[in-house]
């Protein structure tokens, strides 16, 4: 079956009770904000390729997968979770996906704590990917930090903080549009996020230059049940760039958070050494590394 909107927020509460007692086992695309961000900006574009399937036990979803079929020569790639109650499911996940993705060079995303998910990957003829790993490969680490002590934000002259409530769709779009550039995001992507039940516009930052042009932006996902917000995704446009926008941005949503009742943040970033930029942002600010990819491949059968 294709995933749809209201398979999300089932998606999402298992996230949140894995959150709450293994965060590190949250793979990637599976935390509360990322499945909102990845549905609400591909669906309209890209859904008619997506496939799930879900495991429940006693009513409750104990493990899922989202296959993202290729458009073009490129691999299938899987989003999972499973309960940490339910690690036997693993295989069946596996099996379900090589059946999806048949005929397909194949990718799956675990995170370096899954021990026992690792070692059935391995059993299905999963080998670590060398090219996600490489010194400018694209495996990912989660970031974390309390907001216990925040420090205040400074803006150089002439620019301000905007909510995307008070900026309006339009600038929302230029913002995420201008910092990705080239990208495929849209204004139907931007109503496609909207429509989530996560999103919220007071919690989705952005600066603005002192000529209108929003110059940085962050969409932040408020998780109440774990108090917790993650940035996701983060953004400058080139123009504006080395200017301490970001960390500026971060700080003050960070504040807003705050206030609207989180304890903690996280933020993802590529985590090879041939990526630093991000990485050494979200350290300046406090973040350090909770668990990071162990991106595996499958050659086509």
């Amino acid at each position: 079956m294709m995933v749809t909107a209201a398979d999300i927020p089932l998606m999402q509460g298992l996230a949140q009770r894995v959150t709450a007692i293994r965060p590190d086992l949250i793979s990637a695309g599976a935390s509360y904000g990322e499945l909102a961000w990845i549905f609400g900006k591909g669906f309209a574009r890209d859904g008619a390729t997506w496939r799930r399937r879900l495991w429940f036990s006693g009513g409750d979803l104990v493990a899922w997968g989202w296959v993202f079929l290729p458009r073009a020569a490129t691999p299938a790639a899987l989003s999972y979770q499973i309960d940490p109650g339910h690690l036997g499911l693993v295989d069946e996940v596996i099996e379900w996906y090589d059946g999806v993705a048949a005929g397909l060079e194949r990718t799956a995303l675990p995170t370096t704590a899954e021990e026992f998910a690792l070692s059935r990957w391995a059993a299905h003829g999963y080998e670590s990917d060398p090219r996600a790993l490489a010194d400018t490969g694209d495996w990912t680490q989660l970031n974390q930090r309390d907001l216990t002590e925040v420090a205040q934000p400074r803006l150089p002259p002439g620019f301000r903080f905007r909510t995307a409530d008070e900026a309006g769709p339009e600038a929302a779009v230029q913002a995420h549009v201008a910092a990705w550039a080239p990208s495929t995001y849209s204004a139907d992507s931007y109503a496609g996020v909207r429509q989530t039940a996560a999103y919220r516009g007071d919690l989705h930052v952005l600066v603005e230059a002192p000529d209108g042009t929003m110059a940085c932006s962050a969409i932040m996902w408020l998780d109440e049940a774990n108090k917790t917000v993650e940035f996701e995704p983060v953004g400058t446009h080139p123009d504006y760039r080395r200017l301490g926008l970001a960390s500026a941005m971060m700080l003050h949503a960070m504040h807003l958070a705050r206030a609207a009742g989180a304890t903690h943040a996280t933020v993802v970033c590529l985590g090879a050494p041939g990526h630093p930029r991000a990485r050494g942002l979200y350290y300046s600010l406090g973040f350090r590394e909770l668990s990071r990819d162990a991106p595996l491949i499958r050659a086509a059968s």
